[in-house]
């Protein structure tokens, strides 16, 4: 999806822990809080969860990013919310989704083999960026909100 030149557009990229469980029921919360926020507010993006983490990539106008960021920080579902990236764009990665889900398993062979010992809060913002691209890429499963 290609950014209007109009306005100022960025990547936020964001780790989080879990409070509690990651079930079905609050992740199905969650998307469909994104899903009818984000597409009204023209934000899309992919959320990556699994091991106990969150971590989110956010793309849109620059204040309705902000203030999304706001939101989901004040979230009592997750803690120790961290910027890792943020950077101004031409263009989105996620343009296609109002936002997906990839779910992160120790099952998964990607997450052993290649990153059997990621710890988002100790990779740089542009490690975990490729982790996500790299799950995307990888064919792990995406759910997108039905809608």
């Amino acid at each position: 999806m290609r950014v209007p030149s109009h306005s100022i557009n960025v990547r936020l990229l964001y780790v989080s822990r879990a409070t509690g469980p990651q079930t079905t029921t609050v992740t199905t919360g969650i998307l469909a809080q994104a899903q009818a926020h984000n597409q009204a507010q023209g934000i899309t993006g992919v959320l990556c969860q699994g091991q106990g983490f969150f971590f989110q990539v956010i793309e849109g106008e620059r204040s309705r990013v902000n203030a999304l960021y706001r939101r989901i920080a004040a979230d009592t579902r997750h803690k120790d919310v961290e910027l890792l990236h943020f950077e101004e764009i031409h263009e989105r990665r996620f343009g296609q989704w109002s936002m997906a889900l990839v779910h992160l398993s120790v099952e998964d062979p990607m997450v052993q083999l290649h990153h059997p010992d990621f710890d988002p809060y100790s990779a740089s913002g542009t490690q975990v960026m490729q982790q996500v691209l790299d799950l995307l890429e990888t064919g792990q499963p995406i759910r997108l909100p039905a809608g």
